[in-house]
Parts: structure tokens; C-alpha cells; sequence
């Protein structure tokens, strides 16, 4: 019992010695500054987006298949309209004397002074049907029509080296546009595409931009080309009006060798954008409009310092839009070349802005922590 007490009384003096070492400290300042910042960074805001298009539709173009047809059409009549005239022997004797297409036929000399027209006389000449009396002037008359038909040659031959020489100037620059041309359709036709997105900050005293890509939203037809078009125009006037605006900056634009892959790549960022709202109060996506009034902005919020808009644009481009953008030079040229994009280049466009709601505000923490990737300009 002594030895089992002494191990007691061991145990309970280790157990004291341990928790005489343990030491709770309370919350400092530092951990409860953290935890305000991490609840900042929580903050969001509302957005507004609009767009459409899509990669897997090839961009329509205008195709010269009617014309051609209808010059396939004009050739066939007159064809049958020459195939007709053909069997009359008055067409067979113009064609010899105006210099016509088809076998020209060259009187040959049978005699001393005398030709084989076979189109007068019967293919006799007046040397055989009158005697030798007639032979005087049927030499006069042979050398007139040797005169006649030396000029004839002559001007047929001029013709044809006309003509020749007109059809080879023409095919060769028929060539060269269709050379021009092949290689402008295997930029549209062929799978590689091109993704760019341009992103950019204002100072909250452009606020009217808001209310712009607003209506603009409202009003453009976003299901058919022509508006996405506009779309794109629109929106890249409405940042091009306010440079002296413009704080921060990040565009990139990269070639991706297939439709699938473009359009994935496309969703990631649109998805990455969308998840900075709280709340997307206003959409029109493919021509559907949706509006939302579950934005409750906070009353005791900072006030707006910014509005960030950014245009994700598809385009059947080879090659990357644009280099990297570090000045308001550089902004300014993305964003005409945006704005000036053939209607049949442009596959998919989505426009995106926060805050959407002009009761909204961004404050600068705010830029900071979902933005972190912009330059300041």
C-alpha cells in the first residue's frame, strides 16, 4: 500500500508541474485588425453584364455564289442562242468576212490569177465560166481581193492578240484576289481562335458610364451579330471618352488552337469576373434581359473611388490582338482596335461592370483585394 500511495502522490505532482507550464494569452490588437481586413476583403458589390455569340458557329460572310450563277446562266442562253444561228449559211459567211471566232477559211490560188472563193460564184471563178478573154480582168480583180483579205488577216490577227492578251492580264489579277482571298477564308474557316480580355479601372467621377452601359445593355439585341457588334463599339467609345479617368489597367489577348478549348478558356474568365459580385443586377445574355433588386447596398459603407469594366472578346484572329499595355497609349490603341473589328471576325463578346447600381460603391481595399492583377497607369 506504501509503494502504490508513493506512485499516487508521483502522478499527481507531474500532472501540477505540466499545467503550471501552460499559459492561455488573451486576443491581441493584431489578430483583431486581421480579422477586420479579412471581413473587408469579403466585401462585394453589384454587377451588371451583357453578350453574346458563340466559337462552335462559324462568322457568316458574303459568298459571289449568285452572281456566278447567274453568269453560268447568261453564258448557257447565249450559247444556245449562237448554237442556233450557227446552221444558217449567212452566219457562216459573216464569220469569214467580219473576222469572227471559229474556222476562218483563206482562199487559196488554183491557177495563175485565179482564187476558189467558195462563197461566190458557186466555188468557180469567172476564169473558167467566160474563157481566156475574161482573164485581164479577172487578174485586176484577184489582185483586190488579195488587198482585201491581206488587211482582213491582219486586223483578225490584231484582234486575237488583243484579246489574248486582255484574258491573260485578266485571270492573272483574278489570281492574286483569290490568292488575297483564300488566305483571308482560312483565317476565318480554320479552328484557331483568338481570346482577349481588356480590363479597366475609373475613378468614381466617371460615374455616368454606369448609367451609358446601362441603357447600352438594355437596348442592343445581343441574339443577332449586328448588335454584338454594336455592343463592342459601344462600350469601347464609352471607355475611350474618359481617359483622363483611367487609374488602372490589365489586358491580354492570347491565340488558342481550338474552338473547345477557346471556349473554355473564355467561361474560366467570364466565371472568374462574375464571382467578384455579390449580385449580377442586370444581365442580357443572347438577347434575355434579367434584372434584380436583392442588391441592398450598405448605408455605412465608404464611398466610391471606382468602377472597373471589362470587355472579354472571341475573335477568328490567328494571331494575339495586341501586346501588353502598360501606358494610356497603349489603352488607347486596344481599345480603337476593339471598337474597329470586322463584323465577321468577331465570334463572341461579353461586357461586364462593377458596380452596376450608382447607389454601389468600390472602395480602394476593395480594388485592391479583387483586382490585384491591374496595373496602375
Amino acid at each position: 500500500m506504501g509503494h502504490s500511495g508513493f506512485r499516487r502522490y508521483s502522478a499527481i505532482a507531474v500532472g501540477a508541474l505540466l499545467a503550471s507550464t501552460i499559459t492561455i494569452h488573451p486576443p491581441t490588437e493584431t489578430t483583431s485588425s486581421h480579422l477586420t481586413l479579412d471581413s473587408a476583403a469579403d466585401a462585394r458589390s453589384s454587377g451588371g453584364r451583357s453578350g453574346g455569340g458563340s466559337f462552335r458557329s462559324t462568322p457568316s460572310r458574303s459568298t459571289g455564289s449568285s452572281s456566278s450563277g447567274s453568269r453560268s446562266s447568261g453564258s448557257s442562253s447565249s450559247g444556245s442562242s449562237s448554237f442556233n444561228r450557227s446552221n444558217s449559211p449567212s452566219y457562216q459567211r459573216d464569220r469569214y468576212y467580219n473576222g469572227g471566232s471559229g474556222p476562218v477559211i483563206v482562199p487559196v490560188p488554183v491557177g495563175p490569177g485565179v482564187y476558189n472563193d467558195p462563197y461566190r460564184n458557186n466555188g468557180y471563178s469567172n476564169g473558167y465560166n467566160n474563157g481566156s478573154n475574161s482573164s485581164g480582168s479577172n487578174n485586176s480583180q484577184a489582185s483586190t481581193d488579195d488587198s482585201a483579205v491581206g488587211w482582213m488577216v491582219a486586223l483578225f490577227i490584231l484582234v486575237v492578240v488583243a484579246i489574248v492578251g486582255f484574258g491573260i492580264a485578266f485571270f492573272v489579277f483574278k489570281a492574286m484576289r483569290s490568292s488575297d482571298g483564300a488566305a483571308s477564308n482560312t483565317e476565318l474557316d480554320n479552328n484557331i481562335v483568338t481570346v482577349s480580355k481588356v480590363q479597366v479601372a475609373l475613378l468614381a467621377e466617371a460615374r455616368e458610364i454606369q448609367t451609358e452601359l446601362t441603357e447600352l445593355s438594355l437596348d442592343v439585341d445581343t441574339e443577332t451579330s449586328e448588335g454584338l457588334l454594336q455592343l463592342v463599339q459601344e462600350a469601347a467609345l464609352a471607355l475611350l471618352r474618359m481617359p483622363e479617368n483611367w487609374s488602372h489597367v490589365l489586358a491580354e489577348s492570347q491565340t488558342v488552337k481550338s474552338r473547345e478549348d477557346a471556349e473554355a478558356l473564355f467561361n474560366k474568365l467570364s466565371i472568374a469576373e462574375r464571382s467578384k459580385f455579390s449580385v449580377e443586377t442586370l444581365t442580357n445574355v443572347g438577347g434575355r434581359v434579367r434584372q434584380s433588386d436583392r442588391f441592398k447596398p450598405d448605408p455605412e459603407e465608404d464611398p466610391a473611388s471606382y468602377i472597373v469594366v471589362t470587355l472579354l472578346v472571341g475573335t477568328a484572329n490567328d494571331k494575339p490582338l495586341f501586346d501588353q499595355v502598360r501606358t494610356q497609349e497603349d489603352l488607347s490603341h486596344v481599345l480603337e482596335q476593339l471598337a474597329s473589328l470586322p463584323s465577321d471576325y468577331l465570334m463572341t463578346f461579353e461586357l461586364l461592370w462593377s458596380p452596376q447600381e450608382s447607389s454601389d460603391s468600390l472602395t480602394y481595399d476593395e480594388l485592391l483585394t479583387e483586382y490585384t492583377d491591374m496595373v496602375q497607369l
